[in-house]
């Protein structure tokens, strides 16, 4: 099951089947799929963070249910998870998965898929589905976006553990703690700079570091400065400009483009 709580702009997902170290069962990826898209409609949600019961993030689909063997049916089961990490992606509110333990096959997808990963530096990550022979299908393009191809590769390929050092010097993870109580530490003061953002700049910031992703920076570049532009016409920019006038005296710097 999924716990949701909602407190100071902050809609926290937590996995709870501990016992399974939060394996993915229907009603764990029916949860997210529900929830992901209520937290982006929610007007107070300024934040969605993930994170797993018992001192795990989530060890991937429960292998204790066989899966759907017609197309069919396989396909629309698919679908769901499919869904939940494609959400992820576009929601243009942050996204930080808290990881502890073990994230794994598509445990390892449900924490790439976040905006920022926050782990302790026990954590094991990995693309364990091809110990059992078959391809980290949704990881594939989610790991191929974010990291060099021959890493990607490497990664997807071998199925090996993976230490949350490795995964942080290769730019994967975005904070290492040294033990539990320190990643809750950090996880505070991470989320909350995030819930300080304006809303309507990370929303702005998100859609254009999405689609630069995909373009080539002279029209990436193009985007900017219609961003610009039209942060200028909506006042923005002044509100900004007269702030940074009442703040000199105190040592404020310019923050404009």
């Amino acid at each position: 099951m999924i716990e949701i709580d909602k407190t100071a702009g902050v809609t926290t997902l937590t996995l709870n089947r501990p016992q399974q170290r939060n394996a993915l069962n229907a009603d764990i990826v029916t949860g997210l799929a529900q929830a992901i898209p209520e937290a982006e409609a929610d007007g107070t949600c300024r934040c969605l963070v993930i994170r797993g019961a018992g001192g795990n993030f989530c060890a991937g689909r429960d292998l204790g249910k066989p899966p759907e063997r017609g197309l069919d049916q396989a396909l629309a089961a698919d679908e769901v998870w499919t869904g939940v990490n494609r959400s992820l992606h576009l929601m243009n509110k942050p996204t930080v998965a808290v990881v502890e333990g073990y994230a794994v096959a598509g445990g390892f997808t449900l924490a790439m898929s976040c905006d920022f990963v926050l782990a302790e530096a026990g954590a094991q990550f990995g693309a364990l589905e091809m110990r059992r022979g078959f391809p980290a299908a949704i990881n594939t393009p989610v790991l191929s976006q974010l990291v060099g191809p021959r890493l990607a590769l490497e990664f997807l390929l071998f199925g090996d553990l993976i230490p949350a050092r490795r995964l942080y010097e290769a730019g994967l993870i975005n904070r290492l703690a040294e033990d539990g109580p320190e990643l809750a530490r950090i996880a505070d003061e991470f989320v909350g700079g995030l819930v300080a953002l304006d809303p309507d700049a990370v929303r702005m910031t998100k859609e254009a570091h999405r689609a630069s992703r995909n373009m080539p920076l002279a029209n990436a570049l193009d985007m900017g400065k219609w961003g610009n532009a039209l942060i200028a016409a909506s006042g923005r920019m002044a509100e900004a400009m007269r702030g940074f006038a009442e703040s000199r005296d105190g040592g404020g710097e310019g923050s404009g483009e």
